[in-house]
């Protein structure tokens, strides 16, 4: 059961952000670092990509734990509404598959990032490396 009011449970999912969230901002910092200009956010692509890379041919995704189903700690499943909140997150997946295929179908090359990958700084640039690389 939930421990909070509606109206605080509300307020706290209006704060809950799509874009420029702080791992994606992590990502284009290192990235901006290492050299790399991109575009942010296309709407003529599918699934408007966080990160665009057009010289490269490339797109990163950077996916919250819990809203993409990721199996690590930080996607715990919520206690309240099972339901609600399982198919939720297994129409979010379905929506990545296809549009990930879609991209793959236009020629770019997809990387989804985890949000816990991300906190994870040490092996994140040679990860960021590898994939533009490749």
């Amino acid at each position: 059961m939930d421990t909070i009011t509606p109206a605080e449970r509300s307020a706290l999912m209006g704060r809950i952000r799509s874009k420029d969230t702080r791992p994606e901002i992590v990502v284009r910092s290192l990235l901006y670092r290492l050299g790399y200009r991109f575009r942010l956010h296309r709407k003529d692509l599918p699934g408007k990509p966080d990160i665009v890379l057009p010289k490269y041919r490339k797109i990163i995704f950077v996916q919250g734990c819990f809203w993409h189903g990721h199996t690590c700690r930080l996607a715990s499943k919520p206690k309240s509404n099972e339901g609600y909140w399982t198919a939720k997150i297994a129409t979010n997946r379905a929506r990545d598959a296809r549009n990930t295929e879609a991209l793959r179908l236009q020629g770019w090359t997809v990387l989804a990032l985890w949000e816990c990958d991300v906190r994870r700084l040490e092996g994140l640039e040679e990860k960021l490396r590898a994939f533009l690389q490749s």
